[in-house]
C-alpha cells in the first residue's frame, strides 16, 4: 500500500494536517518540524499524490499535444524539443494522434479537455481558425505548430515555408537546371501553397518562365507513394530536377528511380524539404531543406507556459537552411 499523510502524521506523532502543511512548505510550521517531516516522508518513501496537488492548484502539471502519426520522422525532434522545456519545468506531455483528419483532431482536442490538461499544443493542425470560435468552451491555451489552415487562430510556431522554398529552387536553379518540377501535397494545403509560392517566386526573379506541366499534385495515401507516383510526370515534362514537398515524398521518387533504373543525381536532381534523419541514409544521401524541428517544439512549449503564467506571447516564425547532399548536381552534367 502507498505510504500516506496519515501514516507519516502517526510515525511523526502529530497531526495530518501539519504534515501536509509541512510537506508543501507552509511558514506556519517551525523549520525543525518541517524538516524532521519531510525526512521522515523521504525514508517512508512517500510519493505526493498528483490528483490531490491538482485539485489545491487548479493544475494538472500536464500539456497536450495532439501530433499526426507517430510513424512520421518529423514529429520526433518536435516532440523531444516540446518534451525538453515541459519536464525542466515540472509538466507532462500526453500525445495523442490525428492522422492529418480534422474530426479526429477535435475529438483528441475534447478528449485533454476531458482530462484536464492545463495547455494544448497541435502540430499541422487541420482545424486552425475553428479553435478561436471554440475557445470559451476550450478554456485553456492551444498552440499551433505548422498550421495547416488559413484564417485567424490562436498561438502559432513555424518555419518560414516560402523562404525555403526559394532556398530549394535557387540551388537547383544555381546549378544550372531550367525544368525544375514541384512534387507538392495538396492535403497540407497552407504549406503547400506556400511552398509553391516560394518556387514560383525563385523562378521569377531568375527572370525564367514557369511551366504549369512541372507542377505537380496527385492524390496518394502517403508521401512516398505520391513521390514514386510523380516520376512518370516529370519525365514527360522533361524534368532534370525535382523539389519535393518533403523528405518522405522526395525518398519515394529516389525509390522509384532506382526501380526503374534512372540515376540520381546524373538524370535527375533531387530535393527534399525536412531534413529528417532517414535523408541522411538514402542511396545517394538526400539534398534538402532543413527545419529547425527540435526548436519549433521547445519555442511551442515556452509559449504555451508564458501563456500559463499569463504573459503576452507573439507568433513565432523560424527561417529554413539549404542542406546540400549527394543527390544534387550541376547540369548539364560535366
Amino acid at each position: 500500500m502507498p505510504v500516506t499523510i496519515k501514516d507519516i502524521a502517526k510515525v511523526a506523532g502529530v497531526s495530518h494536517t501539519t504534515v501536509s502543511r509541512a510537506l508543501n512548505g507552509n511558514p506556519a510550521i517551525s523549520f525543525e518540524t518541517t524538516e524532521r517531516i519531510q525526512q521522515l516522508a523521504r525514508q517512508m518513501g512517500y510519493v505526493p499524490s498528483a490528483v490531490a496537488q491538482s485539485l489545491l492548484s487548479r493544475r494538472t502539471q500536464t500539456i497536450g499535444m495532439v501530433i499526426t502519426t507517430i510513424a512520421d520522422p518529423f514529429i520526433v525532434q518536435v516532440v523531444e524539443g516540446a518534451e525538453q522545456v515541459a519536464q525542466e519545468a515540472g509538466y507532462s506531455i500526453f500525445l495523442n494522434t490525428s492522422h492529418n483528419n480534422p474530426d479526429q483532431e477535435m475529438a483528441v482536442v475534447e478528449t485533454f479537455q476531458r482530462r484536464r490538461v492545463d495547455a494544448i499544443i497541435v502540430t499541422s493542425s487541420r482545424v486552425g481558425s475553428l479553435y478561436s470560435l471554440q475557445l470559451d468552451q476550450i478554456k485553456v491555451p492551444i498552440v499551433l505548430i505548422n498550421n495547416q489552415e488559413e484564417g485567424e487562430f490562436l498561438y502559432s510556431v513555424a518555419v518560414d515555408n516560402f523562404q525555403g522554398a526559394q532556398l530549394a529552387t535557387e540551388h537547383l536553379l544555381t546549378l544550372g537546371h531550367r525544368r525544375i518540377g514541384y512534387v507538392g501535397a495538396a492535403d497540407r494545403p497552407k504549406s503547400n501553397g506556400q511552398r509553391l509560392e516560394g518556387y514560383a517566386t525563385a523562378f521569377k526573379q531568375a527572370g525564367l518562365a514557369l511551366d504549369p506541366a512541372l507542377v505537380i499534385s496527385l492524390p496518394a495515401n502517403t508521401d512516398l507513394e505520391r513521390g514514386r507516383a510523380s516520376l512518370e510526370t516529370l519525365r514527360t515534362a522533361h524534368a532534370t530536377a525535382a523539389f519535393c514537398y518533403n523528405d518522405l515524398t522526395a525518398i519515394g521518387l529516389l525509390l522509384e528511380c532506382h526501380q526503374q533504373g534512372i540515376a540520381v543525381p546524373q538524370e535527375l536532381s533531387i530535393i527534399g524539404f525536412d531534413d529528417i534523419e532517414p535523408a541522411l541514409y538514402t542511396t545517394p544521401t538526400l539534398t534538402t531543406i532543413h527545419q529547425p524541428r527540435f526548436k519549433l517544439g521547445q519555442l511551442a512549449m515556452t509559449m504555451t507556459l508564458k501563456l500559463l503564467d499569463g504573459q503576452e506571447v507573439q507568433d513565432q516564425r523560424l527561417p529554413c537552411n539549404l542542406i546540400v547532399r549527394e543527390s544534387t548536381r550541376q547540369y548539364p552534367n560535366p
